[in-house]
């Protein structure tokens, strides 16, 4: 249960409505308890009555005294069990409706660390696995907090007050009834303890189900293009298959827990039966009412005994859940905000000996890196692939922390600026243009909700996809497919450059994203770019000399390091990589 102790913080926080639905319970037990009483009464009234004479039972006057009287606890019976059940409704409103509240929260809390939890946790777990944790395993939680509590606090209160009022009845016979109980408690122990292995195992196994088939989804046309879809079926068979040997393990274990209750609820009634004829021939009970009224209480008893099982069952599998939870809910970011003063970003940018490795792999992506750019200057970054380009634009976005030397913006360390207005302030049109699957408007209203439809236009003009999104049927409406995958490549990286030029933000940093359009379309999205960029902070990385050119200053990485820098004059006149590079895709230009 120690897993679960995580969720106090949400009893503490509705705390009203759980104390209220614990006295609504208490209530309701208190009127179904009624009814066995009133059975007793009315069996001990027919058994007076046949013992009265013949002359009294001819009498008028006793026959309709005797009817008034089992009619009177015939309206009881139907009156509190009526109150009984307005009462239990009322604590499923309120217990019920409490854990979905909960359910809520806690789904908001894992949405909220999956936001602010960094890159590194990304690359070391699957897609699959965190959309089943906040699905399944947050819904497994709930039923904890939800029917688990409301049948575990029915249990223990109907348990308490029913034993009570059977030791005023008879303390010898409620001894006798009970005596199966520890039998019970122990069987539950047991399995409960192998329902949580198992239980554990499985939600394991129904990740991996998960992981698999989002990442299948996800590459489903790579996997047809090579034609490996019976491969793959079998490898989900295989899956599959082992998922299901995981919960037939599981059901088979949980379902020994109803039988189990039944028998020995019907013990219980045996021994009632027994011991309590014995005890009424022997005269220790004065009447036949009370077995009955007994054999009512065992029987009351018989679903709460019975729902332990279950409700252990919920709470085995909720531990299991909430642990998987607490795993992660219990990281601490990499990247904290550890200002939470407003910052007025003007987009100065300096790195002063900036070396950054990455922790999941080892490898040393900047080694001793410095270079400045002030506001209204464009740089552009060029490289071998992993030469450190998209690195650097990572650091600035402060995806990452530098490992050593300082990052400043503005003259700030960027780990003391405010992390929202940063980002907020930071346009970036990544190498793998991600769009959402929704309408084109929205996605490139992504970087600015309140942007106008005329602003929207705009953008796209700028960034020279205005004249293709037109052609559709639906124009700015149209849906996008999952990723975007409605447009060409080209029409996505086009997409995303509206997206980061409608935010208007202090710095733009274009990560490679010219590289699916042709050049003629290229030159005219870097003229709009220049235009629009005069008072930005603007960073290009590019494998293309034709987006380099014109900026102000350029900047040649290999493994790591700089190589070369200065602007496009000055390193067309020197013997290197840019030089080389330039002549070489010249040529290829020629030849087109």
């Amino acid at each position: 249960m120690k897993e679960l102790r995580y969720l106090n913080k949400y009893f503490i926080k509705y705390k009203y409505s759980f104390l209220l639905g614990i006295l609504i319970t208490i209530i309701s037990q208190i009127f179904a308890l009624f009814t066995p009483k009133l059975i007793s009464k009315s069996l001990n009234s027919i058994e007076k009555f046949d013992k009265l004479s013949a002359a009294d039972q001819s009498n008028t006057l006793i026959i309709n005294s005797y009817y008034e009287g089992l009619i009177h606890n015939v309206l009881l019976i139907i009156a509190t069990t009526i109150i009984s059940g307005f009462f239990l409704f009322l604590t499923r409103q309120t217990l019920i409706v409490m854990s979905r509240h909960i359910e809520f929260d806690l789904k908001n809390e894992v949405f909220r660390q999956y936001e602010n939890l960094s890159q590194n946790f990304y690359k070391q777990n699957r897609t699959g696995d965190l959309m089943n944790r906040i699905s399944e395993d947050v819904s497994k939680v709930r039923m904890y907090v939800g029917p688990a509590v409301m049948y575990s606090i029915n249990t223990f209160i109907r348990f308490a007050i029913v034993i009570l009022y059977m030791y005023n009845v008879s303390p010898l016979l409620t001894l006798y009834t009970i005596l199966p109980l520890p039998i019970l408690s122990y069987c539950i122990f047991k399995l409960s303890s192998e329902i949580n292995k198992r239980s554990t195992t499985f939600q394991q196994y129904l990740s991996k189900v998960s992981s698999f088939t989002q990442e299948i989804f996800s590459g489903i046309r790579v996997i047809k293009a090579y034609s490996l879809e019976h491969q793959h079926q079998n490898n989900m068979v295989d899956l599959a298959e082992e998922s299901k040997r995981k919960s037939l393990s599981l059901a088979r274990v949980q379902s020994l827990f109803g039988p189990l209750m039944i028998a020995l609820i019907g013990i219980s009634n045996l021994v009632v039966i027994y011991f309590g004829g014995v005890m009424y021939i022997n005269g220790s009970i004065p009447n036949i009412g009370t077995i009955a009224e007994f054999i009512l209480y065992v029987n009351m008893l018989t679903w709460p005994v019975a729902s332990l099982g279950w409700v252990s069952s919920m709470v085995q599998e909720a531990e299991a859940s909430q642990k998987r939870l607490n795993e992660f809910l219990k990281i601490e970011p990499e990247i904290k905000n550890n200002n939470e003063n407003a910052a007025d970003i003007q987009g100065n940018i300096s790195f002063e000996n900036v070396s950054f490795t990455y922790k999941d792999t080892n490898i040393e992506a900047l080694k001793n890196i410095s270079f400045t750019v002030k506001k209204g200057e464009t740089l552009a970054i060029l490289g071998k692939t992993g030469s450190g380009k998209s690195t650097i634009l990572s650091l600035i976005s402060r995806l990452y922390d530098v490992t050593d030397g300082a990052l400043k913006i503005d003259g700030n360390e960027i780990s003391t600026l405010n992390l929202n207005d940063l980002r907020n302030n930071i346009g970036i049109v990544p190498q793998d243009a991600f769009l959402f699957s929704d309408t084109i408007k929205n996605n490139i209203k992504f970087g600015n909700q309140n942007a106008t439809d005329e602003e929207v236009m705009q953008a796209a003009k700028n960034a020279v996809v205005h004249n293709n999104i037109i052609g559709f049927n639906k124009q700015y409406d149209t849906i996008l497919g999952e990723r975007g995958i409605t447009l060409s490549g080209g029409q996505k990286q086009r997409v995303s450059i509206a997206r980061a030029i409608i935010k208007n933000p202090a710095i733009l940093l274009f990560d490679d994203c010219l590289s699916a359009v042709d050049t003629e379309t290229e030159e005219m999205i870097l003229n709009n770019l220049f235009e629009i960029s005069k008072d930005k902070t603007t960073i290009i990385v590019s494998h293309r000399v034709s987006s380099a050119k014109n900026a102000d200053k350029i900047i040649i990485l290999e493994d790591g390091r700089i190589i070369q820098q200065g602007s496009h004059n000055q390193l067309i006149n020197q013997e290197g990589y840019y030089a080389a590079l330039y002549l070489k895709q010249l040529s290829e230009k020629e030849l087109l």
